[in-house]
Order: structure tokens, then sequence, then C-alpha cells
């Protein structure tokens, strides 16, 4: 029985500590660096919103963020600068 414990307990143990990762959505992790404004930008459901917000504006149909140039990528930065979210 002790052996089987010293055997499963770091597996018991490292399953507990990056059980929450495994969980935790891909989106919240990618930062994407806007060049112009030399920062960092989370890409969350709430950038998200803000990208899908913009093409609304410009009537433009959704494409992946990464998929589009690096011009349609300065552009929409821009605009994002000019466009804070109301509560930060």
């Amino acid at each position: 029985m002790k052996q089987t414990l010293r055997l499963f307990g770091p597996c018991i143990l490292a399953t507990a500590i990056l059980a929450p990762l495994a969980f935790t959505g891909c989106a919240a992790r990618v930062r994407v660096y806007d060049e112009d404004h030399r920062d960092y930008h989370r890409w969350d459901d709430r950038e998200d919103r803000a990208y899908r917000r913009y093409l609304g504006e410009r009537h433009e149909e959704y494409r992946e963020f990464s998929q589009r140039s690096n011009e349609e990528q300065r552009d929409y930065w821009n605009w994002r600068h000019s466009h804070p979210d109301a509560d930060h």
C-alpha cells in the first residue's frame, strides 16, 4: 500500500495542481502585440467583442484577426486605441 501511494502520490498532486489550467480558456492566454503602439493586448471575449464591433462599423464580414494583413491589423489597433472599453 505504501509503495502504491509513493508511486501515485506525485501523480495525484500534479493532477490537483494542473487540473484548473486544463479548464481555463486558451483565449485568456493569447496576447497580441500592437507594433505601432508598442503594447500587448490580451485577446479574450472583450477584445473579440470590440473586434466584431469594429467590423460591424465597417460593414465587413468576420475573418479571424490572425488572417488579416498587417495593414488591416494596424487599422484595427488604431481604431481600438481610440475606442477603449467603458469599464477601463
